[in-house]
């Protein structure tokens, strides 16, 4: 009955009838009504046992090798199973999990989820400051992010949530590389400047120490040199 409630309960929501729960039961529903004179009832039932079977699954990763991995695996088993159980998130999203109907299952999962919690912070995979209130507080917000996300898998933006449970680590430097810029020398001195003799008389050419350095030795050479390139334009 209870698989059979599990089911309903993750199809229908809360508003399933117990009369349904005892049809896909297979079983009369004066059966489910003597197990379960309420629907309340019904929910703790469901409740209890879905905190169980986390309290169990939390024992068992206790001893896990690597206890970093199994507290993270653990925080994803409980968002994305809540997400499949559209009454646990129903009954989580207003008052925190757990409820008072089923305090002594949740004060079971509470001492389980913090020995794995204590675990993953000794072996530095999760902060030192983090506690069990924060870790529950984020369950929360991350079974309600669950929720608007199709798929089974954990949701990004929950995994996100997660993420801030790690230490945090320094910003790696930006390695972008640059294109560097081609080799040049844009001040390379034009090849007149390259000689110290005048290219008509080759007389030594007089360096002046300040303005354009000098092309020939003379304004006389300088006027050959003109007439020379007029000469070779003229057909």
């Amino acid at each position: 009955m209870l698989a059979a409630a599990q089911r309903a309960l993750g199809e229908a929501g809360v508003g399933v009838s117990l009369a349904e729960v005892a049809r896909r039961a297979g079983v009369g529903a004066g059966t489910v009504y003597r197990h379960f004179p309420t629907k309340t009832a019904l929910l703790e039932a469901v409740m209890q046992q879905r905190i169980d079977r986390l309290t169990g699954l939390a024992h068992r990763l206790r001893d896990a090798p690597d206890a970093g991995a199994a507290f993270f695996s653990f925080c994803t088993e409980v968002i994305t199973s809540a997400h499949r159980n559209q009454a646990v998130c129903d009954l989580v999203s207003n008052d925190g999990w757990p409820r008072e109907l089923v305090q002594d299952a949740g004060a079971r999962f509470h001492a389980a989820l913090d020995e794995l919690l204590g675990a993953a912070q000794r072996r530095g995979a999760v902060r030192s400051d983090v506690e069990l209130s924060d870790v529950l507080a984020l369950f929360t917000g991350c079974v309600a992010i669950q929720r608007l996300t199709p798929g089974t898998e954990l949701a990004r933006p929950a995994a996100l949530v997660l993420d801030s449970l790690r230490p945090r680590q320094p910003a790696a430097p930006v390695t972008k590389s640059r294109n560097p810029a081609p080799p040049g020398n844009e001040t390379v001195p034009r090849n007149e400047t390259l000689t110290a003799h005048c290219p008509i008389c080759t007389a030594p050419i007089h360096r002046p120490t300040t303005g354009r350095p000098a092309r020939y030795c003379s304004p006389a050479c300088r006027q050959k040199a003109h007439r020379r390139r007029h000469a070779t334009k003229t057909p």
